[in-house]
C-alpha cells in the first residue's frame, strides 16, 4: 500500500551518491535528460492529443477505415466529417458530434452540429437560416454510404441517423468470422504503465486492496485490448523504516539465516505485530531496529555502487550485506503470499517496489533542483506550487526520503527508460491532493505537458472505500480489517454451496463443481465492486452480490450459460453456421440486439479513455436484458424458420459476453 517513506540517508554514505549518481550524467532542465535522446521540441513534437471517448468523439484523431471496422460511431463521424466540410468550407474547427440516440429519438445516431454550426454563421448564408436548415444542408452533403438507411431531422437540426439493417447483419457477421478483435478500439497511445495493488511488504493484503487490484487489472485488460502495450507495475511499499524492526526481529528469532522460511516465520501478519510491540515497547530493541534501517540502506546503496561500476566495491564503510540479505528474505516470503492472491484473481502484475527507484532519488532531486524548483522550509526540502496552501516535501525535515520523491524518480523511470505516454495511478480518493501535486510539480519540471490533455499524460483513477452492512469501513467483528484471502474462500465457499443446493453436485464432477464455484464466487465480488462508478463508495454484501437477480455477475453468468445452451440443443454446428449462415434482422428484437453488439467497440473506447469499469457493466447489463426481454421472448430460436439467423445471433451475444467478462477480470461459465 502506497504510503510515507522515511529513508535516512547516512551522512557517510552521500558522498558516493553525489560523485556516481546513477543519472549524474544526465540533465533535463525543463526537458527530459539527454541519456533519453529527446529534446524539448522532440518531447513536443511526440505529444498528441489523448482521444476522450464522451458521447462526441473528435475526429482528429480517427482511426484508419480498416480499424474503424467495429466503431459504428467512428465510422458515422467519417461520412459526416465530408458533408460538414462541404456546408462549412471556411470553418476549420468544426468535428463531427456524432452520438448513439436516447429513447426519446427516432433513429440509431445521432449528429448534433447544426446548432453550434449555425451560432457561428449566423447571417453570413442566406440559405443557412436557421439550425434546422443547416441539418438539412448536413444531411444533403452526406456522401453515399451503405451504412444509412436514411436520415431525417428533427428540432433545432439534429440528424437521426437510421441504419442499415444490411449493412448491421454484415457487419456482425464479420466479427463472427474474424473473431471479436476486429472489433477493439483504436486509441493513440502505444504505451501505458498502469500502477495499481500495491500492498506493503510484511502485510497481509486485505479488503482495502481489492478495489485497486480489480481497477487496475481492469483498466489494464481494456487498454491492451485496445492494442496498447501495458505495463503493469505493482508499486509494492518494501522500503523504509519498518524494516528495521523486522530485521532485528527476525535476527532474534532466527540467528542463523538458513532457518528463514515461510513455514518458520509463519503469518507474516503477527510477524509483523509482534515486531511492532517489541518496538514501541523496548527501547534498546527500538535503537537496533533503527540502526538496522541505515545498516540495510547503506548496504543496498553500495550494491547499486558496485552494480554501476563493477569495481572497486567493499562494504568497508558500514554497509552489512547480511541485513540486505534479511530484507529480501522478508520481501520474498510477502511476494509468496502476494502471487497466491493475484493468482486466484486472475490478475498479473510486475514488480516494481519503492526499493527499485530509491537510487535515482539523490539525482532526480538535485536535477529539480538544479532547476530552481526545491527549496529549504523548516527543515525539510520542498517544492510550493501554486494553488495549493502546503508544499509538497520531497525530503523531510530528518533527511529521509518520503511518498512524494520516490513517485518523483519512479515517474521520471517510466517517462524516459519505459517511454509510457500514459501513465496510469490506481488508489484510494484519499490521495487525490497528492496526486495533483506531485503532477503538477512534474509539469513544472518541464516532463509532462503543461496542457494536461497532451501526451505524455499521467492520470489519478482514485476509487471510494469500501462499506460494511453498518455504512462504515468494512471490518471483521473484533475491528481487524478483512484478509482478502479470506473474503475470497467465503466468496466461493457460499458459491459452492448455492450450486450443491440447485443439485449440481450430482450432475457434476467435483472439479466441475470447484471451478465453477470459483468463477461465480470470485466473479461476484469484482463484478459488485466494478459495476459501480469508482469513485463512489459501495456496501459490500455477499447476499447481494451472490444473487442471481438483478446485475450482478451470477445473473450475468447464468444468462451467459443459457445462451450457450440454447445453442447447445439446437444440436447445430455453429462454426460450421459461421461460415454458411446469413443474419437478417427483419424482427424489432433482432434489430435491437444487433443495434446493441455493434456499439460493444465505442462503449470499450468510452470506458478505458474514461477509465470508468462501470461504463462497461452497464453496457454488459443491458445486452444481457434485450437478449432475454427483446429478443429470446419475442424471437423463437430453435425450431423457427430464422433459426441458423437466431442461432448466429446468440453467438454473437455470447462472444460479446464473454469479452466483456474478460475484460472484467471474470471467467465465463458454459453450463448451469
Amino acid at each position: 500500500m502506497r504510503g510515507s517513506l522515511n529513508l535516512i540517508v547516512p551522512p557517510k554514505f552521500s558522498s558516493p551518491l553525489i560523485s556516481f549518481s546513477p543519472l549524474s550524467h544526465l540533465h533535463f532542465s525543463h526537458s527530459p535528460p539527454s541519456s533519453v535522446k529527446r529534446s524539448t521540441d522532440q518531447f513536443k513534437a511526440a505529444s498528441r492529443k489523448l482521444i476522450f471517448a464522451t458521447k462526441i468523439q473528435s475526429v482528429s484523431t480517427m482511426a484508419t477505415e480498416e480499424e474503424n471496422l467495429g466503431n459504428v460511431k467512428r465510422q458515422l463521424a467519417k461520412l459526416f466529417e465530408g458533408s460538414l466540410r462541404a456546408v462549412v468550407p471556411d470553418e476549420q474547427d468544426v468535428e463531427p458530434m456524432i452520438a448513439a440516440s436516447t429513447g426519446k429519438f427516432v433513429g440509431d445516431y445521432q449528429c448534433n452540429n447544426a446548432m453550434r454550426i449555425f451560432s457561428k454563421i449566423k447571417g453570413r448564408d442566406p440559405q443557412l437560416r436557421n439550425p434546422a436548415s443547416v441539418g438539412q444542408a448536413i444531411v444533403e452533403h452526406l456522401p453515399p454510404s451503405d451504412i444509412i438507411e436514411s436520415c431525417s431531422v428533427a428540432g433545432a437540426g439534429f440528424v437521426n441517423v437510421v441504419l442499415s439493417k444490411t449493412w448491421m447483419a454484415k457487419n456482425i457477421q464479420s466479427m463472427l468470422i474474424g473473431g471479436i478483435e476486429n472489433w477493439a478500439p483504436q486509441l493513440a497511445i502505444k504505451r501505458a504503465v498502469v500502477d495499481f495493488s500495491s500492498p506493503n511488504i510484511a502485510k497481509e493484503m486485505h479488503v482495502g486492496h481489492l478495489r485497486s487490484t480489480i481497477i487496475g487489472d481492469t483498466l489494464s485488460r481494456m487498454l491492451e485490448f485496445s492494442n496498447v502495450e501495458v505495463l503493469r507495475r505493482n508499486h509494492v511499499g518494501d522500503w523504509g523504516t519498518q524494516f528495521g524492526m523486522l530485521i532485528e526481529f527476525l535476527f532474534e528469532n532466527f540467528p542463523n539465516s538458513e532457518d528463514v522460511s515461510e513455514t518458520a516465520v509463519g503469518d507474516l501478519q503477527t510477524f509483523y505485530k509482534a515486531s511492532k510491540q517489541r518496538f514501541d515497547n523496548d527501547a534498546a530493541f527500538k535503537e537496533r531496529a533503527q540502526r538496522a534501517v541505515v545498516l540495510l540502506q547503506a548496504s543496498s546503496f553500495l550494491l547499486y555502487v558496485k552494480d554501476a561500476h563493477d569495481n572497486n566495491f567493499s562494504d568497508e564503510n558500514g554497509g552489512q550485506p547480511e541485513y540486505r540479505k534479511a530484507w529480501a528474505q522478508i520481501c520474498e516470503i510477502s511476494r509468496k503470499e502476494f502471487d497466491r492472491v493475484y493468482q486466484r484473481l486472475g490478475v498479473q502484475l510486475e514488480e516494481k517496489g519503492e526499493s527499485f527507484y530509491n537510487p535515482y532519488i539523490p539525482a532526480v532531486l538535485k536535477e529539480l533542483s538544479d532547476q530552481g524548483l526545491i527549496e529549504e522550509s523548516q527543515g525539510a526540502r520542498v517544492i510550493f506550487l501554486e494553488g495549493f496552501n502546503i508544499p509538497l516535501i520531497v525530503v523531510k525535515s530528518d533527511g529521509g526520503y518520503n511518498y512524494a520523491s520516490t513517485d518523483l524518480a519512479a515517474l521520471w523511470y517510466r517517462l524516459n527508460e519505459e517511454k509510457a505516454e500514459w501513465i496510469i495511478y490506481v488508489t484510494d480518493v484519499g490521495q487525490q491532493q497528492h496526486f495533483d501535486m506531485f503532477f503538477k510539480a512534474a509539469r513544472r519540471a518541464g516532463w509532462l505537458p503543461a496542457d494536461a490533455n497532451l501526451y505524455p499524460r499521467v492520470s489519478h483513477v482514485g476509487f471510494g472505500l469500501v462499506l460494511g452492512e453498518d455504512g462504515k469501513r468494512f471490518r471483521t467483528r473484533n475491528t481487524e480489517v478483512v484478509r482478502l484471502v479470506d473474503l475470497l474462500d467465503e466468496a466461493k465457499s457460499r458459491s459452492k454451496a448455492a450450486l450443491i443446493e440447485r443439485g449440481k453436485a450430482e450432475e457434476w464432477t467435483e472439479e466441475e463443481l470447484e471451478k465453477t464455484a470459483e468463477a461465480v464466487g470470485y466473479g461476484a465480488v469484482k463484478y459488485a465492486d466494478l459495476k459501480n462508478n469508482r469513485l463512489t463508495n459501495y456496501t459490500f454484501d455477499f447476499d447481494q452480490m451472490l444473487n442471481d437477480k438483478g446485475n450482478t455477475a451470477v445473473y450475468l453468468l447464468y444468462a451467459h450459460a443459457r445462451i450457450c445452451s440454447i445453442i447447445r440443443k439446437s444440436g447445430k454446428d455453429i462454426v460450421e453456421l459461421k461460415k454458411t449462415g446469413v443474419i437478417v434482422l427483419d424482427h424489432a428484437g433482432e434489430r435491437d440486439l444487433a443495434l446493441h453488439l455493434l456499439q460493444f467497440s465505442e462503449i470499450v473506447e468510452e470506458a478505458c479513455t474514461n477509465l470508468l469499469p462501470n461504463v462497461l457493466c452497464e453496457y454488459l447489463y443491458n445486452l444481457s436484458e434485450i437478449f432475454t426481454k427483446k429478443f429470446y421472448s419475442n424471437c423463437q430460436v430453435v425450431g423457427s424458420p430464422e433459426e441458423t439467423s437466431r442461432l448466429l445471433l446468440c453467438e454473437a451475444t455470447a462472444v460479446v459476453m464473454r469479452k466483456c467478462f474478460h475484460l472484467l477480470g471474470i471467467v465465463p461459465v458454459y453450463k448451469i
